[in-house]
């Protein structure tokens, strides 16, 4: 998501979704930017990307302020989205809030077939033992302990403890931030599953995304 200035610059969503969140206005804008995300991915499925998956960011405020459970379901039967192909990504401070609301509305998401994933794990401040009562299906570990992967010992540490949390707790892990073909050889090399970063791809737009993962599959599955 970016918001275009006067003079057509983007402003990234780090300087104005923390505004939307103290004003409630995410409340709306997260309503509407989910229905879009299960719009277009409905629509990828006959465009030669059958099974591709989406991911939209929730906010506290919006477990906080909507019920995320119903509003997801709506959407998911408006949009003719098969659930498993949308996964909601809330981030450790999410949960800083009233945890059991929040525990019992990602519980409703994940009995819909939504996969969850836990975002910027390791940055936040929830405790580790709220991941044995989290259901969610995915660690996303943080680029902070991706950018320095190469050269710090500590980092590297940390991406071998989440990753022995995660097979212990049955739970994927994602890292975020990955450019560098040497970071993506010692994520593999850790046993992280699956990654994400500019390494394949910087954000892009709709119709350039489209062709781009068109691509990408004819690449991988030749």
């Amino acid at each position: 998501m970016r918001w275009r200035r006067k003079d057509g610059s983007l402003m990234p969503p780090g300087m104005f979704i923390p505004v939307a969140e103290q004003s409630s206005l995410i409340v709306p804008m997260g309503a509407q930017i989910m229905e879009n995300a299960c719009r277009d991915c409905q629509a990828w499925q006959a465009q030669g990307l059958a099974g591709i998956r989406v991911a939209v960011n929730v906010s506290s405020v919006q477990f906080a302020d909507d019920d995320l459970a119903v509003l997801t379901e709506e959407v998911l039967t408006r949009t003719g989205l098969e659930p498993a192909l949308l996964e909601l990504e809330v981030t450790e401070s999410g949960l800083l809030a009233e945890v059991d609301e929040v525990i019992a509305s990602l519980q409703k998401l994940h009995e819909l077939g939504i996969e969850l994933a836990l975002d910027d794990f390791g940055t936040g401040y929830s405790s580790l033992s709220y991941l044995k009562t989290l259901p969610v299906d995915r660690l996303k570990i943080d680029r902070e302990f991706v950018r320095d992967l190469l050269n710090n010992s500590d980092d590297q540490a940390i991406l071998k403890m989440i990753v022995e949390l995660g097979q212990q707790l049955n739970l994927k892990i994602l890292a975020e931030g990955v450019e560098e073909a040497e970071q993506l050889a010692l994520l593999k090399a850790s046993g992280c599953q699956e990654v994400q970063g500019f390494y394949y791809a910087k954000p892009l737009p709709l119709d350039e995304f489209i062709e781009f993962a068109r691509h990408y599959r004819v690449e991988v599955t030749a």
